[in-house]
């Protein structure tokens, strides 16, 4: 077309209909443009995601810097922030029976696989108990503290109750917690007090944390029906409906009940509908996933972290399509879809025959993907660290090797670092 207008002789003729021209086609590009962005926005809004609705955050605090009114981190555990004093009689008839007692539990700021080896030396330590007679000296060992994966436990429980989809918690810290076991001491009078606890962990000493409490994102809140329940449209079962105005519609919601009081529930903006045999109006256990915004977090000690994915059009379609494809490709996606991948890169991939050692972290109560993998072909995926590794990156690449197991059953997953 400008190569035509350059043909013009007339020069006035030329500019007239060089500003016709470009005037018709910039208007017409800005309007093509214009469309096809409202085209794919609507295409990209067709797909429903409620799943980050249900991304858990985590991350870990001292006790005393924990905010008792955060609006989206609270404890695991909510009697982490008590303090808590020694049962003096228990541990009187534990020493008596010669039995394992429970003096303290700490965080080791350390890899988990050390942690795991630690524990399996099962070393013995010195330490003291603070009491109103003086010193007195006392051997220790650790154990593993399971009460936050339990906690993990029941969430898991909890998820397939609602009927959502699990999405592999990524909380690098739970895992590094240790009970102090009291294996040797001598005879107490009953008249003692213990004032303190004190334990040498030697070349782990620098490394030891007390009073350390994990959080997450969930709250748990006790809701009564709007109203009484009415008849579902099976006629035998009851619709329940809470009202979420009060607690906030922008978060995400799970009922925590028995198993036989939930037939299934109906999500919306405002409310939840909690079809149940229950003719009755009672208080539901509501557990509340907040909405974490990270510019209103605050400063943290450690890193925040969550199982949260990115927003892409393909993560959208193939959590509603959950269709597997075998492909080096599909599992690059897969990983890549997660916020934590960002800090690696996933280079190789080997299917190998026979065990290969697997020393990242699988929640064992996923049994349906972890059981009876002796007879299967092992996976070996080979990550390269964009950068410096922490105590935590071991435990970063357990959880993105756990929901590559969820989708590639056929296989034990392994990582490994390059």
């Amino acid at each position: 077309m400008f190569e035509r207008l350059k043909k013009i002789e007339n020069l006035e003729q030329r500019q007239l209909l060089k500003d016709i021209v470009s005037g018709v086609f910039v208007n017409l590009i800005d309007y093509q443009e214009e469309m096809n962005k409202k085209l794919e926005e609507r295409i990209f809004n067709e797909i429903d995601d409620h799943e980050n609705r249900y991304d858990i955050y985590t991350t870990l605090s001292a006790r005393e810097d924990v905010d008792p009114i955060h609006d989206c981190l609270f404890p695991i555990c909510p009697a982490d922030l008590e303090d808590t004093n020694l049962n003096i009689e228990h541990l009187l008839e534990s020493i008596k029976n010669n039995e394992l007692a429970t003096l303290m539990t700490l965080f080791l700021e350390c890899d988990s696989i050390e942690i795991q080896h630690l524990l399996a030396q099962r070393r013995i330590f010195n330490g003291h108990l603070v009491t109103s007679h003086g010193l007195v000296e006392i051997k220790l060992r650790l154990t593993q503290n399971n009460r936050y994966v339990q906690k993990i436990k029941d969430l898991y429980s909890i998820f397939q109750i609602n009927g959502l989809p699990w999405k592999t918690i990524n909380h690098p810290f739970v895992n590094k917690f240790v009970d102090v076991k009291l294996i040797g001491c001598p005879t107490l009078n009953e008249d003692v007090e213990i004032f303190d606890v004190t334990i040498d962990l030697e070349e782990y000493e620098q490394q030891k944390r007390l009073n350390m409490v994990p959080l997450w994102n969930l709250q748990r809140h006790e809701v009564k029906n709007s109203g009484f329940p009415f008849p579902a449209i099976d006629r035998i079962n009851y619709e329940h409906v809470l009202s979420l105005r009060k607690t906030g519609t922008q978060h995400g919601y799970l009922i925590d009940t028995e198993e036989d009081n939930i037939r299934y529930i109906k999500r919306s903006d405002s409310e939840l509908t909690i079809v149940s045999p229950q003719d009755q109006s009672g208080v539901w256990q509501l557990l509340k996933i907040a909405k974490v915004e990270k510019d209103q977090v605050g400063n943290l000690t450690y890193e925040l972290v969550s199982n949260r994915r990115n927003e892409h059009f393909m993560h959208k379609l193939s959590s509603k399509y959950n269709v597997n494809i075998s492909t080096k490709g599909e599992i690059i996606r897969l990983i890549n879809s997660f916020e934590v991948a960002d800090n690696l890169e996933l280079l190789r991939i080997d299917i190998l025959e026979g065990q290969v050692e697997n020393r990242n972290f699988v929640y064992p109560f996923l049994k349906d993907t972890t059981q009876n993998a002796s007879h299967k072909k092992t996976m070996l995926l080979q990550f390269l660290s964009k950068q410096d590794k922490d105590f935590i990156t071991n435990d970063v690449l357990g959880f993105l090797l756990a929901e590559v197991q969820r989708y590639f059953t056929e296989y034990k997953c392994v990582g490994k670092w390059l």
